[in-house]
């Protein structure tokens, strides 16, 4: 069976045990912080299983796509090493939420794989946690199973947990014997691809406290997963050989097309893990992950480092992995879809990634090298943590890739001292943010958020609000009061301050109490907490103490045309580009809006005046914009609301709709109607990352004040040039030709001028100890000129010297060359010139051959020729 009809053949057995067939939920989570990836099937149930959200279906199957390299599940160091480890698989998964329970679970999985996929009998093993025995019962009662192949195992293999937290419960395992003989039972959990898990039924009861303990779940759930490469495996006969299956193969004959060798030998882990890194990075940057120096965004930058890395060990030095996404999209791009609309957007993210790193790669490399040796000839056998850091910090070598390396040379690292330096790296960034944020000390803030402490946001209604102090810090202490001068945080019990998120700033303005105003400087959030920093400007504010917050107006208003504006302007991106192009990042200010999308190229003019009156077309519409609030299990299956995964989602969300148009989960503010936004102009349209693009634009009276200023730049171009303003194109076009034709006047006669001169300054050449010398000065000269000369006087002099120097407003120009004789005997332009700048208060230098130099004192050029002289006398071997 192929990989596609093993798929197909498990959802169709489910189905038939009346699952509903679900689909993968995306690799980025959409509402749990603790996660970088989804890395099991059973993430996007998980409030399901604690009871916080309702089944549309009881019994679910699905294909879940998972990554694990980072955390308590991570197998970045065995893959490519050992056959059956990945960093992304899929995880196909038979769910029952409050349903049926251990014993269906336990019949069907062994119906599965004996009867319709006839895996032999005898060489199957169920493990069950050593404490559960109904599990070990119910395997002997309910299925034909060899008792003896039914293994009892401790809670290291047999007892699931998500995380430090969480749902969790005992599993019973399903384990195959791939030995010649059948003689596998002692390797059971043993960690031998001899004989290996390939399906995990977890029966999930509990849930994880802080504190340790367990508590039950309002329901008892079945979560099962089985790895559809090892079972691929399994069933095409390639033992546990995942990647001999052929969910890899097209991508290694891939490999081995870009870069002619075999499958075997030193080539063969190079290629297993280019293999294995591919899938990773494509799926994760179809789901709209970015390579970048943080959280999830690094992991894909390590990935496509350490392939590019064992590319070199194939002999591919220039990038190649992009060229492979069009084989991994062929093969999966029907199953997930997903991989097939953004497959051009794939490919252009990881060619600019990889030909980042290699601008940097060789470099990294040849030091390594170096530190290597290094430590070898002193008779180390560890590399610093210091020289580790300095590889990661100025190369963009990961620790991983660093250890890789040392390890190929027998050597380790020393990942302590690499950490310390982390640490302080860290600690220097901390510092900049407190310098940016000086009363924003979070770690105070945690007892307030552990006793319940909330603030209302009433901000979508009004600007002002009636509310009472409920706790306020300074230097990062609580305090009972603040008085004239003091500069913290204050913290309300309700507030229409909006706290800066999703790309909207903070709300400025003030709050006043009976005995004194606090000027508020910015909002901020922290959990259910809204931060006012604030600077007390009269009297004394104390806690408890009752308070009108007002809200900066016109500040916020102006944010909330951006705010819109910023939905139309994703809206067109998404018409006049034809695809869904995605948000990676946004700026959302009073002064203007910033929005960062995926595209592969820069936008044409035309595109982006077409997007700019896309947008103020809807504003002349002045539709309506409503907000509604929706469960988010509904919004995940709408295609036609725009969510950012990167964004953190409750139960319900909140829906903005701009008109007919535009639907995207927001919590900013919003003006009530597009015509409210005025006016939009695109300022700049520019790349900041490999397949990432921003745009910057403004609306409302920046946007006329920009309108403004390009009118009034244009009537003084008209007048200056006597034309009219339409005709200014043609008339800038004409000026431009007559400078054409200018310089080309101009060089034909520096030309002229520079073989004149060199004609007269031939007569100057002296022999000093047989070599050709020539120092002079020539008047009024740029440095450009200069070098047009001396392309005419070189020759003149062979194998000599030649020094020409000139001065021209107040600065004076160096020039020197030395030919193959003199630089025999010794001499050097780049060391001649540099020590006759510093005469004229300068520097410079070059090659032996040819060098340049200047300076700001014209008075000293006399002298630094004396300099040159002499320094070409000595250097010659001769007196003067």
């Amino acid at each position: 069976m192929t990989s596609n009809e093993i798929r197909e053949s498990f959802f169709s057995f489910f189905r038939e045990k009346g699952h509903v067939i679900v689909p993968s939920a995306p690799l980025i989570p959409m509402k749990d912080p603790t996660l970088l990836f989804t890395n099991a099937g059973m993430n996007q149930f998980k409030d399901i299983f604690l009871g916080t959200v309702k089944p549309d279906a009881v019994r679910v199957a699905d294909t879940q796509k998972c990554i694990r390299v980072t955390g308590k599940h991570n197998d970045l160091e065995e893959v490519g090493h050992d056959t059956y480890h990945h960093t992304f698989f899929e995880m196909l998964g038979n769910w029952s939420f409050g349903d049926y329970y251990k014993r269906e679970a336990i019949e069907w999985a062994w119906e599965l794989v004996t009867d319709r996929w006839k895996l032999p009998k005898d060489r199957l093993y169920a493990t069950v946690f050593h404490e559960d025995e109904e599990a070990e019962r119910l395997w002997r009662r309910v299925t034909d199973i060899d008792h003896g192949h039914v293994l009892r195992c401790g809670a290291k293999d047999n007892f699931w947990e998500m995380g430090e937290t969480g749902p969790c419960g005992p599993c019973s395992e399903l384990h195959i014997d791939l030995t010649p003989d059948g003689s596998g039972r002692d390797l059971v959990n043993a960690g031998d691809p001899r004989v290996i898990e390939f399906w995990n039924l977890v029966f999930i009861q509990s849930e994880r406290q802080p504190d340790g303990s367990l508590i039950d779940l309002p329901y008892r759930h079945v979560d099962t997963g089985m790895g559809l490469e090892r079972i691929t495996a399994v069933m095409q006969g390639h033992g546990s050989d995942n990647y001999a299956t052929d969910l890899f193969q097209p991508i290694i004959r891939g490999i081995e097309a870009l870069c002619g060798l075999e499958q075997s030998g030193e080539a063969l882990i190079p290629m297993r893990v280019i293999a294995d890194h591919l899938r990773t990075i494509s799926f994760a940057v179809a789901d709209g992950a970015l390579p970048s120096n943080e959280g999830r965004g690094y992991v894909l930058r390590r990935l496509v480092r350490r392939a590019a890395r064992y590319g070199r060990k194939l002999g591919l030095t220039e990038p190649f992995m992009y060229k492979l996404v069009p084989v991994l999209v062929e093969k999966m791009g029907t199953v997930f879809p997903e991989l097939q609309t953004h497959a051009r957007h794939v490919a252009e993210v990881m060619r600019s990634e990889e030909e980042s790193f290699s601008r940097t790669l060789d470099r990294g490399i040849d030091l390594f090298e170096q530190i290597s040796e290094t430590v070898k000839a002193g008779g180390g056998r560890r590399i610093s943590g210091d020289e580790v850091f300095k590889l990661y910090d100025t190369f963009g070598f990961p620790v991983d890739l660093t250890r890789l390396m040392a390890e190929e040379q027998g050597l380790s690292i020393d990942e302590e001292g690499f950490e310390e330096q982390m640490g302080r790296q860290r600690e220097r960034a901390r510092a900049a943010r407190s310098a940016r944020h000086p009363a924003a000390d979070l770690k105070s803030l945690q007892p307030l958020i552990d006793a319940g402490m909330t603030t209302q946001f009433v901000g979508y209604e009004q600007m002002q609000a009636a509310a009472r102090i409920s706790a306020m810090l300074v230097d990062g202490a609580l305090v009972e009061e603040m008085g004239e001068g003091a500069h913290g945080l204050a913290i309300l019990d309700r507030t229409p301050f909006y706290g800066e998120s999703g790309g909207q700033v903070g709300d400025t303005g003030w709050i006043e109490g009976a005995n004194g105003v606090l000027e508020v400087l910015d909002t901020r959030k922290a959990g259910s907490l809204f931060l006012h920093e604030v600077r007390v400007t009269q009297g004394v504010l104390r806690k408890n103490g009752a308070v009108r917050a007002r809200v900066e107006e016109p500040r916020r208003r102006a944010a909330m045309r951006h705010h819109t504006a910023t939905h139309l302007l994703q809206n067109a991106l998404h018409t006049v580009l034809n695809e869904r192009s995605r948000q990676a990042g946004s700026y959302v200010g009073p002064d203007r809006l910033r929005f960062d999308f995926t595209h592969g190229s820069a936008l044409s003019a035309e595109e982006l005046t077409q997007i700019e009156r896309m947008v103020n077309s809807r504003v002349v519409e002045n539709q309506p914009v409503r907000t509604k609030s929706l469960p988010l299990e509904e919004v995940k299956g709408r295609n036609d609301i725009i969510a950012v995964f990167d964004e953190k989602y409750g139960e319900h969300v909140r829906v903005v709709e701009v008109g007919d148009v535009s639907r995207e989960l927001c919590g900013g503010t919003h003006v009530s109607a597009t015509g409210e936004i005025g006016y939009f102009r695109i300022l700049t349209e520019s790349s900041i990352a490999a397949g990432v693009r921003r745009i910057e634009a403004v609306c409302g009276m920046p946007a006329v004040d920009l309108a403004e200023r390009e009118h009034s730049v244009l009537q003084r171009l008209s007048q200056g040039l006597s034309v009219a303003v339409e005709e200014l194109p043609d008339r800038i076009t004409a000026i431009q030709e007559q400078m054409r034709q200018l310089e080309k006047k101009m060089q034909s006669m520096q030309a002229d001028q520079a073989a004149n001169t060199a004609a007269s300054l031939a007569k100057a050449i002296d022999q000093v100890h047989g070599v050709s010398v020539l120092v002079a000065q020539v008047p009024d000269m740029s440095g450009t000129a200069l070098r047009t000369l001396m392309d005419e006087v070189r020759p003149l002099a062979g194998d000599g010297v030649v020094v020409l120097a000139a001065a021209e407003e107040g600065k004076v120009s160096l020039i020197c060359s030395c030919g193959s004789e003199a630089i025999a005997r010794g001499l050097s332009a780049g060391n001649l010139v540099r020590e006759m700048a510093k005469q004229v208060g300068g520097g410079g230098g070059g090659k032996p051959g040819l060098a340049q130099a200047g300076g700001k004192d014209v008075t000293a050029l006399p002298a630094a020729l004396e300099l040159g002289k002499r320094l070409i006398v000595e250097g010659l071997g001769s007196e003067a």
